[in-house]
């Protein structure tokens, strides 16, 4: 039986739920990942964080413009428009970019034992629509993270 510890990445990307939210976005992008655990001081998961989670934070509105049969007015107001639309967008992702990752995180962690199955762990992700599970010890604390690449990975390089 192929275990999580034997599909599981020791060195986790981790945030603490007082990072800003863009520090986290650079972070996960510069590691190329698309989420993270995040972690108390004794390194306890308390939450998950994914590009999902970061994309919902931020509406962003388009111009309502009328490109049908445009109106004479339409013509004369339609940068105006556009130029206010545009400050609001960029008056809101500042905005965003302000918030701390603990204020979006996903406060309902599902984990995994390390000494779990990987169909276990699978059965896990697919029954909670998850991509990723954290791998915690007896203690809550984070040991690793398995991803649905890492349960595939290890099914070809054991199975």
């Amino acid at each position: 039986m192929i275990k999580i510890q034997d599909a599981m990445e020791k060195n986790v990307i981790k945030f603490k739920s007082t990072d800003k939210i863009i520090d986290v976005a650079q972070s996960l992008r510069d590691n190329k990942i698309s989420g993270a655990p995040i972690v108390d001081d004794d390194g306890k998961v308390i939450g998950i964080v994914s590009e999902g989670d970061i994309m919902r934070l931020i509406e962003v509105h388009s111009p309502q413009m009328n490109l049908i049969l445009p109106s004479p007015l339409d013509w004369i107001e339609l940068p105006l428009r556009m130029k206010h639309e545009y400050d609001e967008i960029t008056k809101g992702l500042k905005t965003a970019a302000k918030v701390l990752i603990g204020e979006i995180m996903t406060k309902k962690v599902v984990s995994v034992l390390p000494d779990a199955s990987i169909s276990d762990g699978a059965a896990l992700m697919d029954s909670h629509d998850i991509k990723r599970l954290p791998v915690v010890d007896a203690d809550k604390k984070l040991v690793g993270i398995v991803t649905r690449g890492d349960i595939i990975g290890a099914m070809v390089r054991f199975g």
